[in-house]
């Protein structure tokens, strides 16, 4: 059956992603929130990810100034202070008070983190290239903070148990329902796992036959 597609021009279409809170610091200590959903994962070994920021907004010469940040992974509980820390400047607003956010103090950045997130990383600025409208900053990890509050009692992380936000063409979403882990397509079930060794089994008999 044909799905038929209509054309649209060229443009920024690439969602869900996730709603980060973004902290800064000037080299003088004062602190700053801005909301990035332009994020994402750029490299395994060394962690590296990215965010594409405006050059106007208040948070842009902290960036510059430090070469330092902190991603912050945001929940459903979050939303409101997510969407509060995109909307309004730094320039004239205080967004760690009006929005309630606790300050806590990064291991290896000038930057804080987010007290209230379940995950926040910690970077140092590689690369910085002007893009046009936006400036995308290469960073590497250095450091991760996760929440005790979600880590299982094998002490594995589970992000899940957070409700993680995500952003898509200008609405929050939560997360829905687990649809399968990595590999699931192709991970071998008890009855693929039988099969396969009744396959061995015959394959096997198949070879002692051919050398009598």
């Amino acid at each position: 059956m044909e799905i038929k597609k209509r054309e649209f021009k060229p443009g920024n279409l690439l969602y869900p992603v996730p709603a980060v809170l973004v902290s800064v610091a000037d080299g003088e200590g004062n602190a700053n929130l801005f909301t990035v959903a332009w994020t994402g994962t750029v490299c395994t070994n060394p962690p590296m990810l990215s965010i594409s920021v405006r050059p106007e907004r208040y948070s842009y010469h902290m960036l510059r100034e430090t070469g330092e940040f902190v991603v912050n992974l945001t929940t459903e509980s979050m939303a409101f202070a997510t969407d509060f820390c995109g909307v309004r400047s730094g320039r004239d607003t205080d967004k760690w008070k009006e929005t309630g956010l606790t300050k806590g103090s990064a291991r290896k950045v000038l930057a804080p983190i987010v007290q209230e997130s379940p995950v926040s990383l910690e970077c140092r600025v590689t690369e910085v290239r002007e893009l046009g409208s936006h400036h995308l900053f290469l960073a590497e990890i250095v450091a991760v903070s996760v929440s005790e509050a979600y880590l299982d009692a094998n002490g594995t992380f589970r992000l899940s148990r957070a409700r993680p936000l995500a952003y898509s063409h200008g609405r929050y979403y939560g997360l829905g329902d687990c649809l399968g882990s990595f590999g699931y397509s192709v991970r071998k079930t008890p009855e693929k796992k039988a099969k396969a060794r009744r396959r061995e089994k015959s394959h096997d008999k198949q070879q002692k036959s051919e050398k009598r």
